[in-house]
């Protein structure tokens, strides 16, 4: 039987691995044959196909750590929001859309209030101006509130005396009842999730489309972050050329668990920083009216908590809980602490997952580190609302959002996601965010918690190997894993960090076979 070899030299290097940099990589069949001089290499295997890197860099490929790849297909055929600068602008966009796809609802994605002129979410009556009488719902950067028309709210039955659902919230006119379009948490997803459905083919030529941005950017494990029945029959029927990580939703599909291609669990205890939902231990920093002690809210009581870490913990399955402020990393704490004393399961086996960990203090690192919890960062918070969290939880707090050099400190595995789609799944900007903590406006929050480029590409290789229970076969150059690699325009660690931005994916490439050229 012949083989395939293909023998890697010419260029940086960076295996993850803590040895010194090879000249040259083997690769045969699809797994890393052996790393060293390039003389030694080319006469252990004189027939392999040469690949001169050209000054380039060669590093293991990205693994996502935390996204919805079956989110970003949904995304991709909806009216694009994310480049509007205001309500008018907000406008012309679902005018235009309207006007290519006239019939039934209207849905747009990305907008952000913050980043809005007018400072403020949209009501319905700015969506009614434009298109009266048709449904139109739009949907906030981070998913986790949006603004409806007055026609999907009469459509979805929402009228003044409907109450605020648990865990969610209903915006209202100044009488206090009649509601003004905004949806937040699970008053929202409520309502995005009864909007009708694409045909299997469509949503599948969608996946397919939603993949190509995962390996342009050098990823070949993404995630499907809460699946349920749909999302998994989907992903299973679609031929993918990524490969796919889900997470059961636990509240309602639990026994989804089991089923091959699932990792664990999904849990959410909060909502969203930029969206003033985050559940906090002090009061935000910028009270609205009416407020004078908002902290936000959780998701769910201790004994919910509990009992879904219990269930995790008695199955040995993974779970990975959303918590954005230090409150709602407080109760996962605190839950899985009793949960393992109930129990009497090691919390550190599962290997349970803090995603997002916007506002974690140091004390709760260390208590992680114990729980062997491991933090998986949205670093590129720092970039994207770093400004807007000075705003909503002054300067102190802002300055320590996503720190990761604490975890570095404790020695604790920590990962970097982007949360795709309320981002591109771009691992280099979050590598680069990691290293600089610079905002839109030019600020630097917390430079004494910036990270060597290096161990934030840890972040996106080995810990998110790690992460996976897959550090014995992928996240490093080394003999026997897997040929999952990428080509980089340039080295990361060999440049001033403000450069990082600059880089680019050349090729990816998935069991040595090249699935991706720019």
């Amino acid at each position: 039987m012949s083989r395939s070899e293909a023998l890697f030299f010419g260029g940086s290097i960076l295996t993850m691995e803590d040895a010194p940099a090879p000249e040259a990589v083997l690769v045969r069949d699809g797994k890393i044959a052996a790393a060293g001089p390039l003389a030694a290499l080319t006469a252990l295997a004189p027939g392999a196909r040469r690949r001169d890197l050209e000054g380039c860099c060669l590093m293991p490929a990205f693994l996502d750590a935390h996204s919805h790849i079956t989110a970003l297909a949904s995304t991709l055929g909806l009216c694009q929001l994310g480049a509007a600068g205001s309500f008018r602008e907000i406008r012309t966009a679902l005018q235009d859309y309207r006007a290519a796809h006239p019939q039934g609802w209207t849905v747009g994605f990305g907008y952000d209030h913050n980043v809005l002129d007018e400072r403020a979410h949209p009501t319905r009556q700015v969506l009614d101006e434009c298109m009266p009488g048709v449904p139109v719902l739009i949907t906030h950067a981070s998913g986790h509130m949006g603004v409806a028309s007055t026609a999907a709210l009469e459509a979805m039955g929402i009228t003044a005396d409907t109450p605020d659902p648990e865990g969610g919230r209903i915006g209202r006119e100044a009488d206090g009842r009649t509601p003004n379009g905004y949806l937040e948490e699970t008053a929202f997803l409520r309502i995005r999730a009864a909007l009708p459905a694409p045909s299997r083919a469509d949503a599948c030529k969608a996946l397919a489309a939603a993949e190509q941005a995962y390996l342009s950017h050098g990823i070949v494990l993404a995630q499907e972050g809460l699946a349920d029945q749909g999302r998994y029959d989907l992903l299973a029927s679609a031929r993918l050329t990524v490969d796919t990580v889900g997470y059961a939703d636990l509240k309602h599909d639990p026994d989804l668990a089991e089923r091959p291609g699932i990792g664990g669990y999904k849990i959410f205890l909060d909502g969203s920083p930029q969206g003033r939902t985050a559940w906090m231990l002090e009061p935000y920093a910028r009270q609205e009216e009416g407020e004078t002690d908002y902290r936000g809210y959780p998701v769910y009581s201790d004994d919910e908590v509990t009992g879904f870490l219990r269930t995790a913990l008695k199955r040995r399955r993974q779970i990975l809980a959303h918590c954005n402020g230090d409150a709602a990393a407080e109760q996962y704490l605190r839950c899985m602490e009793r949960a393992a004393a109930e129990t009497g399961v090691e919390a550190a086996c599962i290997r349970s997952v803090m995603i997002h960990a916007q506002l974690v203090r140091r004390e709760q690192l260390e208590r992680m580190k114990r729980l062997g919890m491991i933090p998986s960062f949205f670093a590129a918070h720092l970039w994207y609302w770093g400004d807007v969290h000075t705003e909503n939880f002054g300067a102190r707090r802002a300055a320590s959002i996503s720190p990761l050099a604490w975890a570095a400190e404790l020695g604790l595995p920590f990962t970097l996601h982007q949360d795709t789609p309320v981002i591109q799944p771009d691992m280099l900007e979050s590598v680069w965010c990691a290293a600089c903590r610079v905002t839109r406006r030019g600020a630097v929050l917390g430079p004494e918690l910036r990270l060597s480029p290096r161990e934030a590409l840890k972040a996106v290789t080995i810990h998110a190997a790690y992460q996976y229970f897959m550090e014995n076969e992928r996240g490093s150059i080394a003999p026997g894993k897997r040929a999952d690699l990428v080509i980089l325009s340039g080295d990361p660690t060999a440049v001033e960090p403000m450069s990082i931005r600059q880089i680019w994916v050349l090729e990816t490439i998935k069991d040595g076979t090249t699935v991706y050229a720019r």
